[in-house]
C-alpha cells in the first residue's frame, strides 16, 4: 500500500510516497520516492544527516555544540585524560540526551560549560589536547 505524505524539513515541504512493507522482520529500509530528483536529493541528504551521529570535535582539540540544546551534565572536568569514544557531556536537544563523546585520546584542557547552560550550534563546549 502507497501512501502519500507532506513532510516539511527546514521550511521546505516536500510531497512523498511511502511503501507498506508488508514484513515486520524485513530490514530493508526504502527511500521515500519524492516528485523530482531535486526533491530526492534533499530527501536523501536529510536521511543521511539523520542516519550520521552528531560530529561534535574538530582538527584543533575544540569539542563543539553540534545542535542547540541545553547541558545536563558535565562528566569531566579540567585536567581529566579522556579516551576516544568516552562520553564527556550530555547534551538535551528537543526533549533527547544526547552524548557529547570524544573523538580522540587526550587531556581537558578547559571546560567551558556547567550543568544548565543553554548553547548554540558550533558553541565551544571544551577542548581537548
Amino acid at each position: 500500500m502507497i501512501k502519500k505524505y507532506n513532510i516539511t524539513v527546514n521550511g521546505n515541504t516536500y510531497e512523498v510516497e511511502v511503501e507498506e512493507l508488508s514484513s515486520v522482520a524485513s530490514h530493508i529500509s526504502k527511500v521515500p520516492q519524492a516528485q523530482s530528483t531535486h526533491q530526492i536529493d534533499k530527501a536523501s541528504k536529510v536521511q543521511n544527516k539523520a542516519q550520521s551521529s552528531p560530529k561534535a570535535s574538530n582538527s584543533s582539540g575544540q569539542v563543539n555544540a553540534p545542535m542547540p540544546g541545553t547541558i545536563c551534565d558535565v562528566k569531566v572536568k579540567e585536567g581529566d585524560s579522556v579516551k576516544k569514544g568516552q562520553v564527556l557531556l550530555i547534551l538535551e536537544a528537543m526533549k533527547m540526551e544526547n552524548e557529547i563523546m570524544a573523538d580522540s585520546d587526550g587531556t581537558v584542557t578547559s571546560v567551558n560549560v556547567s550543568k544548565g547552560a543553554s548553547v548554540s550550534v558550533g558553541d565551544i563546549l571544551l577542548s581537548i589536547k
